[in-house]
């Protein structure tokens, strides 16, 4: 994606390296995927499965860093789509 005048700061920096919607959609279904991981299972489901107590994450850390950016990411998707600036980045690209 190449920078514009119009374009912000923040908005470039999420889809840098984006060049469609296709692949900002990918992106942002990865990350909310990823915070769904994130969100601390075991303090809420008891269980006695070692294999499960060691692959999930049991702290709010992680979970509490992926929200601001899946919402980071879904609001510049939103400025990029109302501003039309996906147009501009498949005309660039071909």
């Amino acid at each position: 994606m190449e920078k514009t005048d119009s374009t912000p700061i923040w908005v470039f920096l999420a889809f840098s390296s984006i060049q469609t919607r296709v692949g900002a959609l990918r992106l942002i279904w990865a990350s909310i995927i990823f915070t769904s991981y994130c969100f601390p299972w075991p303090l809420f489901i008891s269980t006695q499965d070692l294999f499960i107590n060691k692959i999930l994450i049991e702290d709010w850390s992680w979970f509490a860093m992926m929200v601001p950016v899946v919402c980071w990411y879904w609001l510049s998707l939103k400025w990029m789509d109302k501003h039309d600036a996906w147009a501009s980045v498949e005309f660039e690209s071909t």
